[in-house]
């Protein structure tokens, strides 16, 4: 069995053997809906590549830590879509319209909680590093939410403004797996730093790539309708990108954006018009550029370590998978 495969196998297991609470089911149903609607297991799935790096055994040292990524990132999923007053999330009900908003507020906090329970696991001689990696991260997560919110206000945003916020919303989260795994194998602080630093690089990428994705895949393939992040008006890396470059042609870019979605017809004018704008401005390629530099800094920080072969490849096919779909 391949390093993988053996990955791969963990995470199957991991998450169809996490429990929780029974009762009162009120609480803990909405946890286990959550959990097992699936996702891409992104986070777990890299702090279980970054620990086998150093070590071989699959325990509940850290094992446990790895699911807390993932059912903090859920809880996080859950506050979301109640802020955004989404109705779907991948393909079935959101926890708050399938239960009630109270529920999923609630759920939501007691499932936040379980992660610090997951991340307690952890061996006791790194527990301390442990938490105060797992804390500032969740912090910054928060931190990153209130500035996506703080945007909705905003005509448009500073590339730099936008970068922070994908940062501590989207980047910390995948940094914080890939040194959690190290750290737990009980992998040096220089090793550590670098590869929190790969997984930064490569957050900023995955979520360059997910807003390119909204607007640029094929629906088939991406799994949903494409253009939300146009309708809703979204701060995406498109639409900062496009404020930078439009000129004299910013006026054109906020018609666009004020144009009418109330039937499905108007919804596909403004999609259209949006792209429109983005591809006559190069927005398009410009985005699969700056997802390529990322990734390629990602790897630069890997190639400072004295890692064998075989643990470069691995960090370099997570790479790909992760954002590969642009390509």
């Amino acid at each position: 069995m391949t390093a993988e495969n053996h990955i791969e196998n963990a995470v199957k297991d991991l998450f169809e053997n996490l429990k929780f609470t029974e009762e009162p089911h009120g609480l803990y149903d909405p946890l286990r809906y959550m959990m097992e609607i699936g996702g891409k297991r992104i986070r777990p799935r890299l702090c279980l590549l970054t620990y086998s790096l150093f070590k071989n055994d699959m325990t509940q040292a850290i094992l446990g830590p790895a699911a807390a990524l993932e059912v903090f990132h859920s809880f996080t999923l859950i506050h979301d879509d109640i802020m955004d007053k989404a109705d779907v999330r991948r393909g079935v009900p959101t926890v708050y319209r399938k239960w009630d908003e109270n529920t999923a507020i609630l759920s939501g906090d007691v499932m936040s909680i379980e992660s610090y329970k997951l991340i307690a696991q952890a061996p006791a001689e790194v527990l301390p590093k442990a938490l105060e990696l797992f804390s500032t991260t969740a912090a910054q997560v928060c931190e990153g939410q209130q500035y996506d919110m703080d945007f909705e206000d905003e005509e448009s945003v500073p590339m730099e403004d936008y970068l922070k916020m994908i940062g501590l919303k989207t980047a910390v989260l995948i940094a914080c797996s890939a040194k959690m795994g190290a750290l737990i194998a009980g992998a040096d602080e220089n090793i550590c730093d670098h590869l929190y630093r790969y997984g930064y690089d490569l957050g900023l990428a995955f979520q360059i790539a997910d807003d390119w994705l909204d607007t640029y895949s094929d629906p088939k393939v991406f799994g949903k309708a494409i253009g939300g992040d146009i309708l809703n008006n979204k701060k995406s890396w498109l639409m900062t990108r496009a404020f930078e470059k439009a000129g004299n042609r910013r006026a054109e870019l906020l018609d666009a954006m004020a144009m009418p979605i109330e039937s499905d017809q108007q919804k596909a004018e403004k999609i259209k018009t949006v792209i429109g704008i983005y591809d006559s401005l190069g927005i398009c390629e410009e985005a699969k550029a700056e997802i390529i530099r990322l990734h390629s800094q990602a790897m630069a920080n890997v190639a400072e370590l004295d890692l064998n072969p075989e643990a470069v490849a691995a960090l370099e096919n997570y790479a790909k998978n992760l954002i590969g779909r642009t390509k």
